[in-house]
């Protein structure tokens, strides 16, 4: 029982005594928000109680002001539940039934993850969607529909016949069963879609007092930096050597990476088969690690002989670039045999001799691919010697990474949240390790095929026992840690589901995992040093995000694609931007949105950069070696690996939530999102994919990869939605830049829409400026360096002088072309103290070239005087 002081507490307990009215009603059969009837034929086993009646009377660690937030819209909210006859660890229940309605939702189209989908129906709902936005025009709001955790249960939505909408709510455990459920999902209801996400979330966070907002946690030092991952350069094939060589190709271009994650590939997995104390050998692809395990929470044998000094010096050991590629094309001719082979014994064929022989051969060519390349050390050919101390391993490695290459801030790696793919090896270390079998939830069956599913079904996972959790996560972060790792990438996160029947449920396993994996990012990796990965379902949200901040909210970056859809190269790329903006609108509640790397010189990789220049968090490639498009990245990339960020998330703009910009043949994805002293609406023509509940996986539309019509307006930005924005959306002019046309606009609120035509797989930038008027004469807005996808992001710092000599004084990090509108020519002005002669046309456009000067940081201050 809380302290009977306890602020909180006590605020909680007047949550029941609002004298507000309740927005909803359920009352015979009908679910009605404002008077307004939202589902009909709701069943007599279905009950409503108002937030203020369910809250959690338990000591809340929710600060006072979200506290007071959360009362002063508690009767905006409240919980559904449902009672049954038997006790399950598996439920499905009709929450009543809606037509003629739109809607927008998130789904699982994977275990991991999740994405965007629309319809008018309870019927057109796809299995395991995590929320519904209803739209009520009505009364002109709109309400979502949340399934959360209850006890040991959490819950999804599916679809039902005849517009019902099912509730579906399984514990994972037939130990855990249940017949009766008070709050299994949370309803709201706002005028504003953007308000209403804020809302839910930060009611559900204080009801389940089990996660935590973005707003209350610290961010990772990586969020606003230019990183390199080394996952499609090397995949399984990454070693000392070759992590050198690509941050040594970023740095000599001029654009050093501020962090490096070292992906798949440096742990010590072995086989179960395999003798215990040795690694696999010569892994190449993703895929053939789905099921082997970690037999040591050190580096791999390629990592750990790594000898300090090999890379530093007029004596550094040399690298083959080609070698990756070379070894990842041998590999990929044998999952093609293999591919055959298995082709051939579905169709019937009873003698596969001949393929076997050509995987054979193909295999013992990859080996001795291997063994001619060597491992890029001094010791090539693999003899052994004692790797101990500081001057062997991971840590000799990271350190003379920072020696030679001095803006590298962080080192960080991957792990899945299991150790590796298959678990931890039982008996391999000093913790208590088992081979559980998974058992995936009924809740997944509409989802997509996964090959990774597959391998982790065909191999279980070696689970640690949650009782250690702690134990097991610092063991394996400690070891980084003192090695100069700085952060973890945490991929495969959603198989604890699969093995939680004979530790009290998914629910219980999981907040285990979660807490073990918080107290070690606290001890180890400052609290923030973390990406979360493979990770969209609502229970990762609601229990494991205590510490976390920061996570993926789209699919892989696929170059190609993966069923051999030639086009597939094009439209994947418009529906990883679809998944990464819609699972912004409720993920960015609790993370920071990554919308995950991507290659500078892919066939569409303009496209993906102009999305990660607005998206608001971290900008990194995953290059192969001697792959790169400098001149694409330095649109992104300051020379000091830094990034002319925006200042929060981008989310879709309002008329894009209830539309599908993916195969609707008509709909641009707009994206809003701030800067410093603007806002920028970036339009994007994803058309050409999307879903297919039938054949259950993402598929071309090729009818709809055309050109697409749309309009941007000013008041597509939600100004309101920032409070240092606010002042912003009130101005009574604004000059618009459009980064691809280059050209400049000048409009009030009350000018019509900018109408825009963007080709497949194109888009366009909008940066939108109050014009500030100096004087009885000037007109002025600045715009920024011209030279980047997010002019206005190099923008630091702006101020007007409007007493005496009108001027505008402005902070500005960047080298090259920065631009301004002014109405009339500036009398004087002055670059870094020095008086300088800019560049004025009749048409607006105030031109000056700024220096790069590493001393300032690239930092130039411009004074105009009018």
């Amino acid at each position: 029982m809380a302290p009977p002081n306890n602020p909180v507490n006590s605020i909680l307990n007047r949550l029941r005594s609002s004298s507000l009215d309740q927005c909803f009603d359920l009352c015979k059969g009908k679910f009605s928000v404002k008077g307004c009837p939202l589902l009909h034929d709701v069943p007599s086993n279905v009950s409503f109680r108002p937030f203020s009646l369910v809250c959690n009377e338990t000591e809340s660690d929710a600060p006072f002001p979200l506290v007071q937030r959360v009362k002063a819209l508690s009767h905006k909210g409240g919980f559904l539940g449902f009672n049954t006859d038997e006790p399950s660890d598996s439920v499905v229940n009709s929450l009543g039934r809606f037509t003629d309605r739109n809607f927008l939702s998130i789904f699982r189209f994977k275990t991991w993850w999740s994405t965007q989908w629309v319809g008018t129906s309870g019927s057109d709902l796809q299995m395991e969607t995590q929320w519904v936005v209803l739209d009520v025009p009505e009364i002109k709001s709109y309400v979502i529909i949340i399934p959360i955790i209850e006890g040991g249960f959490r819950s999804a939505l599916r679809p039902g016949n005849d517009g019902h909408v099912m509730i579906f709510a399984e514990s994972g455990s037939s130990h855990v069963k249940s017949c009766c459920f008070s709050s299994i999902a949370y309803v709201h209801v706002s005028e504003n879609p953007f308000n209403l996400m804020k809302e839910a979330f930060t009611a559900i966070r204080v009801h389940l007092n089990t996660f935590k907002l973005l707003e209350e946690k610290s961010l990772p030092s990586i969020v606003d930096k230019f990183g390199w991952c080394t996952w499609d350069a090397f995949y399984l094939t990454v070693e000392p050597a070759g992590v050198w060589q690509g941050v040594k190709e970023f740095a000599d271009a001029g654009v050093s990476p501020r962090f490096v994650i070292i992906d798949d590939g440096w742990q010590s997995i072995n086989n179960d088969g395999d003798d215990p104390n040795e690694d696999a050998k010569n892994l190449a692809l993703g895929g053939e690690q789905m099921t082997a395990r970690l037999h040591r929470f050190e580096e791999c044998d390629k990592f750990r002989k790594y000898k300090g000094g090999s890379f530093l010096g007029s004596n550094a050991l040399s690298f083959n670039p080609k070698k990756p590629k070379m070894l990842i094309t041998k590999a990929i001719e044998i999952e093609h045999a293999v591919k055959a082979r298995d082709k051939a014994l579905q169709s019937g064929a009873t003698d596969v001799s001949e393929f076997e022989t050509k995987i054979k051969k193909l295999k013992q060519e990859l080996d001795d691919m291997f063994e001619v390349e060597g491992s890029g050390l001094p010791n090539g050919n693999r003899e052994s010697f004692d790797c101990k101390g500081d001057d062997f391993g991971l840590k000799a490695f990271t350190r003379d990474l920072r020696t030679e290459f001095k803006g590298l801030d962080d080192i960080w790696v991957w792990h899945a949240l299991c150790g590796a793919w298959g678990g931890v090896r039982p008996g391999a270390t000093h913790l208590d390790c088992k081979v559980v079998p998974c058992n995936v939830s009924s809740g997944l069956d509409g989802t997509m095929p996964d090959l990774a599913v597959d391998k982790i079904v065909e191999g279980g996972i070696g689970l640690v026992h949650p009782s250690q959790a702690d134990d097991f996560f610092d063991s394996m972060h400690s070891h980084l840690s003192e090695s100069g790792v700085t952060g973890v990438k945490v991929d495969v996160i959603h198989t604890l589901e699969y093995v939680s029947e004979e530790y009290g449920g998914r629910v219980n396993l999981a907040k285990a995992y979660y807490n073990g994996l918080s107290s070690s990012l606290s001890k180890n990796f400052k609290g923030t040093g973390i990406i979360s990965s493979m990770q969209q379902c609502n229970d990762f949200f609601f229990l494991g995000t205590k510490q976390i901040s920061m996570g993926r909210v789209g699919d892989d970056f696929w170059f190609q694609d993966p069923n051999g859809d030639p086009n597939g190269v094009f439209w994947l790329q418009g529906v990883h931007m679809i998944h990464c903006a819609y699972n912004s609108l409720w993920m960015g509640q609790i993370i920071q949105p990554d919308w995950d790397m991507f290659q500078s010189d892919h066939v569409c990789a303009k496209y993906h950069a102009g999305s990660r220049a607005i998206c608001g968090g971290p900008v990194y490639l995953s290059d192969s070696l001697g792959c790169h498009n400098f001149d694409l990245i330095k649109k992104l990339v300051h020379p000091d690996g830094t990034i002319p960020k925006c200042q929060r998330f981008a989310l879709p703009t309002r008329d894009c939530l209830f539309v599908n910009p993916l195969f609707d043949n008509k709909s641009l994805l707009k994206l809003w999102n701030f800067n410093k002293y603007g806002g920028v609406i970036g339009a994007f023509n994803c058309q050409g994919a999307g879903w297919d509940s039938k054949v259950r996986r993402i598929i071309g539309y090729p009818q709809c990869y055309k050109p697409v019509t749309g309009s941007v307006h000013i008041t597509d930005i939600e100004w309101d939605q920032c409070m240092e924005a606010a002042a912003m959306g009130e101005a009574e002019e604004y000059v618009v830049y459009l980064d691809q046309a280059e050209s400049l606009l000048l409009l009030t609120p009350k000018s019509n829409p900018i109408q825009v035509t963007i080709q497949p797989s194109s888009f366009e930038i909008f940066s939108f400026v109050p014009v500030k008027n100096l004087g009885p004469i000037a007109k002025f807005a600045p715009i920024g360096v011209t030279d980047m996808f997010n002019s206005g992001g190099t923008i630091q710092e702006l101020d007007y002088n409007e007493t005496g000599a009108a001027a505008a004084r402005l902070k500005i990090k960047g080298g090259g072309n920065f631009l301004a509108y002014s109405n009339v020519a500036p009398k004087t002005c002055y670059l870094n103290g020095t008086e300088v002669a800019p560049e004025w046309s009749a048409d607006g456009k105030l031109k000056l070239d700024l220096p790069w000067t590493e001393e300032a940081n690239g930092i130039s201050d411009v004074v105009f005087v009018f």
